[in-house]
């Protein structure tokens, strides 16, 4: 029996991640559940659950939570605040933490349960974009398991050579050359550069393939978030930024890639449904239902590829320069999107200001030397980069 904290349960990942545990009530149960807003929908999950601690960030949403819940039930444990959050990703009454807190936010929790030697199910890209080589040390100092739940990375896991373990690698896997990251390219692929210019949250938010959270489906409409992908895989993988590469996929069947020495490709395939790398964290080694309906390839009829256009999406090639940069940048350009995207997302912003706001805070962050020592040195800088962030996107701020 595997018990689990899901950090960020009423987000699509935490959602999904409910679902596919709630379908091996043999197997895997609810430890603790956390949420930053949704009080009531925490509460209805932990009554389904019937979790025996929540975390919710303060008072007034204690409050909240404590409404929601019916007369005549007696409460789980309630744990407040960003402290609570990261001793509960490390509670000894867990052994796997579903790490799927969007943003820096859910940095601290995330370092938490990888100090604490868990099996950590890695859906927040920032622990690795903003601290990736703290975070892999982390993981080795403790002995802990660390799978990918993002579908490319976990595509690419599930395609490397086999070891039966979840480790955290110092050097690329023997015989691979090279990691191919697909991509959908969004829901502006083949739109005119002319037309990006007056792109709403809406159309941005509206992905063909894939549901997700409004952040990271903005994300992939600039495809920042395949460059975020491709510092990700840079630390997960040990793999230099030579030999990370970038194919679009429109179709969202084709995952992710492993290119060997002798040429041979191979790939994961899968209906675009995260409930598929959720499910194989959870049962690893061994493979369980997740209640994904099977792959019909003769109906798809055809699989295309192309080459990312960075004209069209010059923020997947600012994130290949802060790979290059190193780690100080890397954190710049996490930070600088969390508030650029933000600040479209209410309207205070264009859709095509997004990446002058990250390059902006690239230039003023290239002055910093070595690597940082610490989780506060990170989230020193993280600050940092995003109060220049924000002094940009108030320059240009939508009339």
């Amino acid at each position: 029996m595997r018990h689990i904290a899901i950090l960020g349960a009423t987000g699509s990942i935490g959602v999904s991640t409910l679902d596919v545990v709630m379908r091996h009530p043999d197997r895997l149960r609810v430890f603790a559940l956390s949420a930053h807003s949704r009080m009531e929908a925490l509460a209805a999950q932990a009554l389904a659950c019937d979790a025996p601690v929540v975390v919710v960030p303060d008072a007034p949403a204690r409050e909240r939570f404590e409404a929601a819940w019916p007369a005549g039930r007696p409460l789980p444990e309630i744990r407040v605040g960003a402290q609570a959050l990261a001793d509960t990703a490390a509670d000894p009454g867990c052994d796997t933490v579903m790490a799927a807190i969007v943003g820096a936010a859910g940095l601290p929790s995330a370092f938490a349960a990888a100090r604490a030697g868990k099996r950590l199910l890695l859906a927040n890209k920032e622990a690795l974009v903003a601290a990736g080589g703290l975070f892999m040390q982390a993981v080795r100092d403790s002995g802990g398991e660390l799978l990918p739940i993002d579908s490319e990375h976990n595509a690419i896991f599930q395609c490397l050579p086999s070891s039966g373990a979840a480790r955290a690698p110092a050097e690329p896997a023997r015989g691979v050359r090279r990691l191919l990251l697909t991509a959908s390219g969004g829901p502006f692929r083949t739109r005119t550069l002319e037309s990006l210019a007056g792109v709403t949250p809406a159309e941005a938010c509206a992905h063909p393939n894939w549901s997700m959270g409004r952040k990271i489906s903005v994300d992939s409409a600039t495809m920042l978030n395949k460059g975020l992908e491709v510092i990700e895989a840079h630390w997960l993988f040990a793999m230099p930024a030579d030999r990370l590469a970038v194919v679009v996929h429109p179709q969202s069947v084709v995952h992710s890639l492993v290119e060997y020495d002798d040429g041979s490709v191979l790939a994961q395939l899968g209906q675009p449904d995260m409930r598929t790398p959720i499910a194989y964290g959870l049962g690893f080694p061994e493979r369980i239902a997740a209640g994904v309906s099977p792959l019909e390839l003769a109906r798809i009829g055809r699989l295309d590829f192309e080459e990312p256009d960075l004209v069209r999406f010059p923020c997947l090639g600012l994130a290949w320069d802060a790979l290059r940069l190193g780690q100080w940048a890397c954190i710049a350009l996490n930070a600088a999107n969390e508030i650029a995207v933000e600040a479209f997302l209410e309207g205070r912003l264009g859709f095509t200001d997004i990446a002058p706001v990250i390059a902006g805070t690239l230039e003023r962050a290239t002055g910093a030397t070595g690597v940082p020592g610490s989780l506060e040195d990170v989230l020193g800088a993280d600050v940092a980069a995003r109060e220049t962030a924000r002094a940009l996107a108030a320059h240009r701020r939508v009339a």
